[in-house]
C-alpha cells in the first residue's frame, strides 16, 4: 500500500481550451514556482518542526538500604548517583556529593527498571484478531488513535507497577510508533516503547487483511519487511501460527521459505524477530530460521530446545495472559477447560527451556484495556516453573534488555546505564511477591515517575 500517490495533470496549449481554465492553470503555475524560490533551500520553514525531547532532569543522589547488583547480588547501603538521565557513579553512602538534592529511600531495596517484551499497549485495535469468542474480527471497532489515547490508564499503570520499559508487538495504523514518539516527547507518560508496528500475517492465517503486512509468498515476506524498516518499527513481529482469546490452536499459518524469508530480510536490515506461535510445529520451524525471540509456544520438542539453547535465542513464555483470558473472556466451560490446560502445559514448556538452559524473558501479551495493573504478575509464573525469585527478577530486567539489544544501556544498576530505578518494600531475591506487588517509587531516565514513599511511611 503506497503510503501517497502522485497526481499528474496534462497541461494542453492555450488554444485548446477556454481562456478563463488558460487563465487558472497559468496563475497556479504562477503561485506554485513563487512558492518554490520563496521555500528552496529552506525546510525549517516547509515543515514544523518535531517537539523536542524533555530536558534531562537535575541530579540527585539516592540512598538505597539495599540494592540489587548487576551481579544479580543484594549490596546493602548504597549511593547511586543519578546525573543527566543515567547512573553516574554507586557506592558507600558516606561517599556521596553534597551538592545535588538527596533522595533518602533507604527504607527499600533498589532493583533496575522491569521489562515487559510482549505487549500490546496501543489497545484492542493493536491486536484485530482477538475478540471475546476468539474469532476473526476483520475490521476493527473505532480509529486504532483512540484506543492509543485510551490506552494511557495502562502505560501509567505499568510505570506503577515498576515497568520502564516495554516491546510493543503488533499494532495496526502504526499507533505504536505514534505512541512511543508522544512518550518520548514527554505528551504521554509511560514506559520506553520498542516497537513493531503491525504484525506480517498470511491471508488464510491469523485475522485482519492489512494489505502491507500480508504476506502469501517469499517475495511479499521481504517486502512486507522492508515496508516495516521503512516506517521507522524497532523490530519485527510474525504471527506464525493461529492462537489468541480463547482460540489455542497453534496451527501454523506460514510456510517455513516464507518464515526464513521474513527473518533473514529483518536481520540484514539489523532488526530483531519475535515470532508468535501457540503451537510446536511452527515454532520448531521460527527457531531453525533463527528468530531472536519465540513467544507463546507449548510442547516444544527437545531439538528446538536445543537448537533455542545453540542459537541463543530467547523464550517469552507469556502464560498469565491465558490466566486473564480464562477469568474474563471465557464464555463456557470448555473454553475454560483449554486455557486452563494451555497453562498447564506452558508452564511445563517454561520449565523444560528454563532447565535446559535457555533464556526466558517477561512477556505479558496485555495493556490497552487488557490487565492494567497486573502485568507483572507473569513473574509468579516463572516461579511456578522452578525459577527463583532472583531468576525471575533477571529475566525481567537483564534478560528483557537483552531482547530489545540493549544490554549496555538497560536491565542493570551500573553506572553508565540510563536511570531505571525502582525501589521495593522487601526482598526481591528471597519472593518474587515483592517485585510483584511492593513498587514503591519508579524512576525512569534519572526522572521520578512514581513516588508512594510517603502512603508507605503512613502504614
Amino acid at each position: 500500500m503506497q503510503r501517497w500517490s502522485k497526481i499528474v495533470t496534462p497541461i494542453h496549449s492555450a488554444a485548446a481550451m477556454p481562456k478563463t481554465q488558460a487563465f487558472m492553470i497559468a496563475a497556479y503555475a504562477a503561485a506554485m514556482l513563487l512558492l518554490v524560490l520563496l521555500f528552496s533551500g529552506r525546510p525549517a520553514f516547509a515543515q514544523a518542526a518535531a517537539p523536542a525531547a524533555p530536558a534531562p532532569p537535575p541530579p540527585k543522589v539516592l540512598l538505597f538500604g539495599h540494592l540489587v547488583d548487576a551481579n544479580g547480588k543484594l549490596q546493602s547501603d548504597v549511593a547511586v548517583v543519578v546525573e543527566n538521565g543515567r547512573i553516574k557513579s554507586m557506592g558507600d553512602k558516606s561517599a556521596a556529593p553534597s551538592n545535588v538534592e538527596v533522595v533518602d529511600l533507604s527504607r527499600y531495596t533498589a532493583i533496575p527498571g522491569l521489562i515487559d517484551v510482549h505487549t500490546h499497549l496501543p489497545g484492542p485495535a493493536s491486536n484485530p484478531s482477538f475478540n471475546p469468542r476468539g474469532t476473526v474480527t476483520l475490521r476493527p471497532a473505532r480509529p486504532a488513535a483512540v484506543d492509543m489515547f485510551l490506552a494511557q490508564p495502562a502505560a501509567k499503570a505499568m510505570l506503577e507497577h515498576g515497568v520502564t520499559s516495554v516491546r510493543n508487538l503488533g499494532a495496526i495504523e502504526f499507533a505504536d510508533i505514534a505512541m512511543r514518539d508522544l512518550i518520548n516527547m514527554g505528551a504521554i507518560v509511560g514506559p520506553r516503547m520498542f516497537v513493531s508496528g503491525p504484525g506480517l500475517r498470511s491471508s488464510s492465517g491469523v485475522g485482519l487483511q492489512i494489505p502491507e503486512v500480508t504476506v502469501d509468498s517469499v517475495a511479499e515476506a521481504r517486502r512486507a519487511v522492508r515496508y516495516l524498516v521503512e516506517n521507522g518499527v524497532d523490530c519485527i513481529k510474525i504471527f506464525a501460527s493461529t492462537g489468541g482469546g480463547v482460540d489455542v490452536s497453534g496451527i501454523p499459518t506460514f510456510r517455513p521459505e516464507e518464515l526464513a524469508a521474513a527473518i533473514a530480510a529483518a536481520h540484514a536490515l539489523k532488526h530483531k524477530v519475535a515470532v508468535h506461535s501457540y503451537g510446536p510445529i511452527a515454532a520448531h520451524d521460527a527457531v531453525f530460521a533463527g528468530t531472536d525471540t519465540l513467544e507463546h509456544a507449548v510442547d516444544i520438542d527437545d531439538a528446538t530446545i536445543a537448537e533455542m539453547k545453540r542459537g541463543g535465542i530467547i523464550y517469552v513464555p507469556t502464560i498469565d495472559h491465558n490466566r486473564f483470558y480464562m477469568e474474563h473472556t471465557a464464555r463456557t466451560d470448555q473454553d475454560k477447560a483449554n486455557l486452563q490446560d494451555y497453562i498447564n502445559r506452558n508452564v511445563e514448556t517454561a520449565r523444560r527451556v528454563h532447565k535446559a538452559g535457555v533464556r526466558i524473558a517477561t512477556g505479558s501479551d496485555g495493556g490497552g484495556t487488557l490487565m492494567i495493573g497486573e502485568t507483572t504478575r507473569e513473574l509468579g509464573y516463572l516461579v511456578k516453573a522452578g525459577m527463583t525469585a532472583g531468576e525471575a527478577l533477571t529475566a525481567a530486567t537483564v534478560n528483557g534488555a537483552a531482547v530489545l539489544g540493549k544490554e549496555n544501556e538497560l536491565g542493570k544498576l551500573a553506572p553508565g546505564y540510563i536511570a531505571d530505578i525502582v525501589a521495593v518494600d522487601g526482598n526481591p531475591l528471597a519472593d518474587v511477591n515483592v517485585t510483584i506487588n511492593k513498587v514503591r517509587w519508579v524512576m525512569k531516565g534519572g526522572a521520578v515517575m512514581i513516588d508512594r514513599t510517603k502512603e508507605t511511611a503512613a502504614r
